[in-house]
């Protein structure tokens, strides 16, 4: 016994030192060694016969085979993988070197804990979290949408977010916008914002614009990569929409009103509609009351906002299909939800082709600062 024994580790330590020789590490190196110990055993154990030492080791020779190729087949897939995450079409692109400055230093220990479970998620992974880091996102309205929105966002690790919003919080906004206490009211939406969300999250840059965005504010949108627009007036939806349009910005959209809620990216330069394809004028007085006059449930925003914020994050690390071309539709009251197919009008006043050909390039952006 002590002999057969003696042979097996022999065989092991062949197989052993080719392992080390060849690099291989895990699952490999322990294969090599069985190897190894099955080679050193097969002469032991059939006491020489030729005939069934080939047989023993055309079986383990095939068995070894069939997990090696196993694992081969695993190691490719990941490879392949990361590979498409790399390159991924998300809104976020890489850097190029001349913008290297800008870009976030590699991931610390405690940012690598906090964002772990989006790295462990195959859509998403390391690629799609420094996607996230590098993100600009353009946060219009810190209202009943933007409150959930900013919540996600600034947990996600999006490297910087601005809020844009001239409005502060009054008690009525307490039963619906989580982003605000009791404390802030009369405060600056975009002061409490942003304190609420760098407590939440040290890592992201939060700048505050105490105004609206408007239709001319085109610079500043091309200035992001995103921009999410939960504003509940039409004037401001439709200002917000001319902005995005020109800059070729996708614009995530959000609306409430009682129970139901819609969500959609209005994105024309990818081929999905812009708001004025479907909306080119105001509704008429009273057909589209706002949440003040309607009335809105207060856990509606929560849903609708986080169904926005989930938008931003896929957009943004290109996984899934984004609600381009689509609007989901929410009913809280029956527990429905719906999608609608949604078309770009050609003849658009806003991104139709007489008024902005698909072909026509971007506006340029200016110098990102770190």
């Amino acid at each position: 016994m002590n002999g057969i024994v003696a042979i097996g580790l022999a065989g092991m330590a062949a197989m052993a030192g080719l392992g080390w020789w060849r690099g291989w590490r895990g699952l490999r190196f322990a294969l090599a060694l069985a190897a190894g110990w099955c080679l050193g055993l097969v002469p032991a154990l059939t006491g020489g016969d030729t005939a069934s030492g080939l047989r023993l080791w055309a079986a383990g020779a095939v068995l070894l085979a069939l997990v090696g190729g196993y694992t081969a087949l695993i190691a490719r897939l990941r490879r392949r993988a990361a590979a498409n995450a790399e390159t991924r079409p998300g809104v976020v692109g890489h850097r190029p070197a001349a913008a290297s400055s800008s870009a976030p230093p590699p991931m610390s220990e405690v940012e690598l804990d906090r964002y772990a479970r989006h790295i462990v998620l195959r859509e998403l992974g390391g690629p799609g979290q420094q996607r996230l880091r590098r993100a600009r996102v353009l946060v219009v309205g810190a209202g009943a949408l933007g409150a959930p929105v900013c919540l996600y966002l600034a947990a996600a690790g999006v490297g910087r977010i601005t809020i844009a919003d001239d409005d502060t919080v009054s008690l009525s906004n307490l039963q619906r916008q989580v982003l605000f206490r009791d404390a802030d009211l009369g405060r600056p939406k975009i002061e409490a914002a942003a304190e609420t969300m760098a407590a939440l999250n040290p890592h992201i840059a939060v700048n505050r614009l105490g105004r609206r965005i408007t239709e001319a504010d085109v610079e500043l949108v091309a200035e992001h990569d995103l921009v999410l627009d939960g504003t509940d007036s039409y004037a401001s939806r439709a200002g917000t929409n001319r902005a995005c349009v020109a800059a070729r910005v996708p614009l995530v959209a959000g609306s409430i009103a009682q129970w139901e809620g819609q969500v959609t990216v209005w994105d024309p330069a990818r081929d999905a509609p812009c708001l004025a394809c479907l909306f080119p004028e105001a509704p008429a007085p009273g057909l589209a009351p706002s949440c003040a006059e309607a009335g809105v449930v207060g856990a509606l925003p929560g849903v609708v906002g986080s169904v926005m914020a989930l938008e931003a994050i896929k957009l943004i690390a290109g996984a899934g299909a984004p609600l381009r071309g689509r609007m989901l539709v929410f009913d809280g009251l029956w527990g429905e939800t719906r999608t609608i197919a949604l078309r770009r009008d050609p003849a658009c006043p806003v991104c139709g082709e007489a008024v902005r050909p698909r072909s026509s390039p971007p506006p340029s952006r200016s110098p990102r600062p770190a």
